[in-house]
This record gives structure tokens, C-alpha cells and sequence, in this order.
């Protein structure tokens, strides 16, 4: 349950941070550094995990945080990097008309109307996260599923213990996915 608590608090700023870096016009480096870490994370480094021989021992509860961190920002940042650029680039130009700096800007007028267009798309990969966080059971980490593993085990009924596995994880992914539906339909902005 402490994994799936933390790993929101962790994953949504540094992808939201990363994602600002990225569409910042001025400066060139920090904006080609998340798009350079996302792919090196991606592509390599999930691999390289998996197969390194010798890994820095730091138990199972700061491993399965760590990677769902970091692999949750990089989505995230992807994420609310399209929900930012959705919004017309008339839209920044009239804050600097304003006389706003690139923060203020981004603030006051892109993130508001960003953030009703990225809002869906973001319940939907918290949703996802609840159903990935199963896999912990691969760094022998007890979850829910790892729970009814064992239980299923030690009382000899596999069928019943999974069935009930299985009929919770639909329950409440169907239930968040109507909810993210609901939602949707209420923010919709009438084009």
C-alpha cells in the first residue's frame, strides 16, 4: 500500500518540471535534456536494469518506488508536455503582450486551460499505474496480488483467491475509468 501512495506524490512534479523544461522557448538545453532522458530511460535503461549482474541493494519497497517514479514522470511528462502544447501559441503570445514573463505566462493562462485538456488523459495512467503496480511481485514485493498468491497457496484454492483478484482489479478500473468518462464529459470545452 506505501508504493502506491508515494509513487504519485514523487512522479507527478518531477514530470511536470521536466515537461516546463521541455517547452521553455529560451533555453535550448534544458529543453533537449527531457526529451534525451525520457528516451535513454525508455530504451535503455529499463533494460539495463533488468539485466544488470550486480544491482545496488536497496530493498524491495525503494526499488519497485524508484521505477515506478521514474517510469510514471517520463509518461507524465509526455503527457502534460501534449496537454500544453494543445493550447493555441496565441494564447502565450498575449501573455507576453500582457507583459508576462515565460512562468507567469505559463501559470496564469497555458497550464489553467492545459491542465482541462490533460486531466482525463491523466486519471487514465494513474488508472494504469494502480494496474502495473501488480508487477512488483517480480521483485518479490507483497501486494494485493502477491497477497492472494500466498493465500491461494497456503489454502489450496487458486481459482477462488484469483477470481477475487480479478473481479476487484475490473471493479475499480471500471469504476475510475467511469469516473474519468463522467468527468470528461462535464469539462468538455464546446468547440
Amino acid at each position: 500500500m506505501e508504493k502506491k501512495r508515494s509513487a504519485p506524490l514523487c512522479r507527478q512534479p518531477i514530470g511536470r518540471v521536466r515537461s516546463l523544461l521541455q517547452l521553455q522557448q529560451r533555453q535550448r538545453e534544458p529543453r533537449r535534456f527531457p526529451a534525451r532522458w525520457l528516451r535513454l530511460w525508455r530504451e535503455t535503461i529499463g533494460a539495463w536494469i533488468l539485466h544488470e549482474p550486480n544491482p545496488i541493494k536497496v530493498g524491495t519497497f525503494w526499488s519497485a518506488l524508484i521505477t515506478f517514479t521514474m517510469f510514471e514522470a517520463a509518461y507524465y511528462c509526455e503527457i502534460m508536455r501534449a496537454g500544453i502544447q494543445s493550447i493555441a501559441r496565441g494564447q502565450v503570445w498575449s501573455g507576453y503582450a500582457l507583459g508576462l514573463n515565460y512562468w507567469q505566462t505559463m501559470g496564469k493562462i497555458v497550464l489553467p486551460q492545459a491542465f482541462r485538456n490533460m486531466l482525463p488523459v491523466l486519471l487514465t495512467q494513474t488508472i494504469i499505474l494502480f494496474q502495473d503496480t501488480s508487477l512488483v511481485y517480480v521483485i518479490s514485493a507483497t501486494d494485493f496480488l502477491g497477497a492472494a498468491s500466498k493465500i491461494a497457496n497456503r489454502d489450496y484454492r487458486l481459482v477462488e483467491m484469483y477470481s477475487f483478484v480479478a473481479i476487484v482489479y475490473f471493479a475499480m478500473s471500471y469504476g475510475l475509468s467511469t469516473l474519468v468518462k463522467r468527468l470528461q464529459q462535464r469539462i468538455a470545452i464546446i468547440r
